[in-house]
């Protein structure tokens, strides 16, 4: 049920007797040494009248909430609640285990009053940044806007990562590639060198120029030079001129922390870190692994022993370890559970053998292979380089051969390039010697472009924000689904994109509150909070000199509120094209003063930031002053067909807008999903413009079925009955007996689907479902719906952040109807 309490959420959770207060809004009064003001939920309430009545009953109370800050601070929350008369006891574990459960039930302890500190001290923490610097960001930039103290590190590594990649300029080169056969066998071999002279790779360019640095003793082949090179060489003698071979041990990854684990997850499961912590809470909670907050690589000692036993089992005792592995724990600040992610119990079984299915399945094997690989033998590799002349040119062949497979057996640790090859895949070469000759098969020149360095994904950005000291473990998917959910990125396959307004936040932050984004003070932040669990200090004392210091937040914001020019945030400053980037309250838009007129145009959402290169702002510009280049005209109207992009997407137009009275509105259609504006053909705009098509007559009703493209996408309807097109069909190609297969569905009018139960709502037991309605998913609650907010994807809600959104749209006043003769 997570947290009983909380600061308020809005204004309608504030107590009356406070209401008035000038500190009621921020929910700290920050003259009291930062007292917080702690008010239940209403959907919260159901949850603690239950639980008072089973105290009333009891004649003992055992808090048994998670054993992390979080934990610690709920069972502290719950006492304050539920005052007991009887005596209380907290239980701490780590798995829910019969034994493990026994065990925590005959060693319970106290509150550990220092981590609730700290927890306090961290949740006001976070208040006093939000709240106090949102405002300014709604005033200086765009309304909806916010801060935080941690999302606010997050977002600005990901502008960093989009700015060097629009600072990125790239580079070609190339080499050739050899394919060679020698002893009834084929490899492949790399040019490397040319008359002594070293070859160009993409680590020889300048990233900011894509050229080689002046000075540098590289050669760099152009094309011509390749295929001439190719054409003189192919024919000569290849020689093997030496052979050296070198052994190499590796030893198996430490078992998972929460870190860990949700970068392999994205890598090798194509998990969301939220994904991967709403499933691994479910394998916790059934009993199937231990806690997944941890940043510990521990093992304990009965789960050294049954690991060691499944291997010997399972792979036979030449794959176990010589003596038991255990590992050190690295991370910034470690704390959380003292154990690292591993499958609980004394027996560890299969995914296949508990019956497991879909994403569970995929994460618990993930666990499983990765802590059963913890105690196999090292894998023993042979890795074997060729070196080959040709006339004044060296070519160079790598082989790699597994040895032993130890711990290959059962898990290899992913990598984030997609395209690399994995580690257990063997390179092999024929058996070569030194003085001998080689057959040349083919020989093909090869370009190469540098690429920009690699956007974030799920997994690069918790390893960043760890390796920072940003953030816990408990709160790295938090981190990435909140900074989803304001609009500061947005995925693309597993890419998270910052967009322009992140831009343009980040732009302010760093100017004017530049701690906010600093890495180093976020991590340093976080430290004072470890040290405040640990007894180290009190957290009122750092609190006054954050907030209330001379250089205090709350002094700084003030100031900054009547420097700071609202003209002068920008996205993005465009020097090359004398253009700015705004953030306006309808989105981001470019801006360029011409012949000393402002001429502004409105940027797709969906744009990348890194990928409004000079090219693309003279176009839009271009356009927004003479009007758009038509792709062609239509032959029966002679009319002028445009493709344009306009605020809620891309479509294409028949005609030009009208100016003044008499000029019709030209048609507009919107372009179906999956069809990109850079693919559409004069033919494919016409055909669209002239939708609905007829694709013929209804066997029964003689009426005709027609298809087209109407407010809520593709359709094809008969009679007034319209019916959605299905993912694959195409409103252009579709036919009569597929259309008539679809109007044969769904009969009446209800065109929502449940795609699942939430569970059962804690006020009257009736249950929360997902759905997927005509306007996009929402969650309902008997008579009340609630859309999700833009950016969360319905896989991202769970009970939680459903109730909260039926309780702010419960909250909400309905508007009230204008009588139709009011003035």
């Amino acid at each position: 049920m997570g947290h009983i309490r909380d600061l308020p959420a809005s204004a309608a959770e504030i107590p009356a007797k406070v209401k008035n207060e000038d500190w009621a809004r921020l929910g700290v009064n920050v003259a009291a040494n930062f007292e917080p003001l702690y008010v239940i939920p209403r959907s919260k309430k159901k949850v603690v009248k239950a639980l008072s009545e089973a105290l009333a009953k009891a004649d003992e109370l055992i808090l048994a909430t998670d054993e992390d800050r979080e934990g610690e601070s709920i069972a502290w929350h719950l006492t304050e609640v539920l005052k007991p008369k009887v005596s209380v006891k907290r239980m701490v574990f780590h798995e829910i285990t019969n034994e493990a459960i026994q065990d925590a039930i005959k060693n319970c302890r106290a509150i550990d009053d220092k981590l609730v500190q700290a927890q306090e001290t961290r949740r006001v923490l976070d208040r006093l940044v939000g709240y106090t610097i949102s405002p300014l960001l709604w005033k200086k930039i765009a309304p909806g806007l916010s801060a935080g103290r941690v999302q606010s590190a997050a977002v600005h590594l990901l502008v960093e990562r989009e700015e060097e990649r629009r600072r990125f300029r790239s580079g070609a080169y190339w080499d050739l590639k050899a394919t060679l056969e020698a002893h009834g066998g084929t490899f492949t071999a790399q040019l490397t060198a040319l008359g002594g002279v070293r070859l160009a790779t993409g680590k020889d360019f300048d990233e900011a120029t894509g050229q080689i640095p002046k000075g540098k003793k590289v050669l760099l082949l152009s094309e011509a030079q390749a295929k001439d090179l190719a054409r003189r060489l192919k024919a000569g003698d290849w020689l093997v001129t030496d052979v050296s071979e070198r052994d190499q041990t590796r030893t198996p990854a430490p078992p998972f922390t929460t870190s860990t684990l949700q970068q392999e997850a994205n890598r090798k499961l194509g998990l969301s870190a939220q994904q991967t912590m709403r499933t691994a809470q479910r394998l916790y909670e059934r009993g199937l692994i231990t806690y997944m907050r941890t940043d510990s690589v521990h093992l304990s000692e009965q789960a050294l022993r049954t690991i060691r036993q499944r291997v010997t089992d399972q792979y036979g005792p030449k794959f176990l370890s010589r003596t038991p592995r255990q590992y050190r724990t690295q991370a910034k600040g470690a704390q959380e559970a003292h154990e690292a992610i591993r499958p609980a119990g004394a027996r560890m079984p299969t995914a296949d053998e508990l019956g497991l299915t879909g994403q569970e399945y995929g994460l618990y094997n993930l666990i499983w292979k990765r802590t059963i690989a913890t105690q196999m033998a090292d894998a023993q590799l042979r890795l074997t380089t060729v070196q080959i002349t040709v006339d004044n040119a060296e070519f160079r062949a790598a082989g790699k051969r597994v040895l032993f497979p130890g711990f290959f057996r059962v898990y290899i640790e992913g990598a984030d390039d997609p395209s690399a090859a994995l580690d257990d895949q063997e390179t092999l070469l024929p058996p070569l010697a030194a003085g001998e000759q080689v057959r040349c098969k083919a020989l093909e020149p090869v370009r190469h472009d540098t690429k920009p360095p690699a956007r974030y994904t799920d997994a690069t950005l918790v390893k960043a924000l760890e390796s920072e000291g940003i953030g816990r473990p408990s709160t790295y998917a938090t981190i990435i689904s909140t900074i989803e959910e304001r609009g500061y990125v947005r995925k693309a396959g597993k890419q998270l994109i910052p967009t322009f307004t992140a831009f343009a936040v980040n732009c302010l932050l760093e100017r004017h509150f530049p701690d906010l984004v600093d890495t180093n003070f976020t991590a340093q932040m976080e430290q004072v909070l470890d040290e405040i669990a640990e007894g180290g200090q009190a957290g009122g004392p750092y609190l006054h000199t954050f907030y209330l210091g001379d250089k205090g937040l709350e002094q700084q914001v003030k100031v900054k509120e009547k420097e700071i020019d609202p003209r002068a945030i920008h996205a993005l400053v465009l020097d090359e094209a004398g253009a700015r980037v705004r953030v306006g309250r309808y989105g981001a838009y470019l801006e360029q003063e011409r012949d000393g007129e402002l001429l502004r145009v409105s940027l797709p959402d969906d744009m990348p930031p890194a990928d409004l290169v000079e090219s693309e702002i003279k176009r839009l510009l271009s356009e927004k002053q003479s009007g758009p280049t038509p792709l062609g005209h239509d032959p029966a109207s002679g009319e002028p067909i445009f493709v344009l992009q306009g605020p809620y997407g891309p479509y294409v137009q028949r005609g030009e807008n009208g100016n003044g009275e008499g000029k019709s509105k030209p048609q507009r259609v919107s372009l179906p999903k999956g069809i990109s504006p850079d693919s559409v053909t004069l033919e494919n705009a016409i055909a669209l413009l002239n939708l609905p098509r007829t694709l013929g007559k209804h066997p029964e009703s003689g009426e005709p079925v027609e298809a087209g493209i109407g407010r809520f996408g593709p359709y094809v309807r008969h009679n007034g009955e319209y019916r959605s097109l299905a993912a694959g069909d195409d409103v252009l190609t579709i036919t009569l007996e597929r259309a008539l297969a679809l109007l044969a569905k769904e009969k009446g009018r209800q065109r929502t689907e449940l795609l699942r139960e939430l569970g059962a709502h804690p006020d009257d037991g009736e249950p929360v479902g997902l759905y997927d309605g005509r306007y996009g998913p929402f969650v309902k609650h008997g008579k009340v719906n609630a859309s999700l907010p833009k950016g969360m994807a319905a896989d991202q809600v769970t009970l939680e952040s459903a109730l909260a959104l039926l309780e702010k749209k419960a909250a909400a006043k309905p508007r009230r109807k204008k009588s139709a003769n009011a003035k």
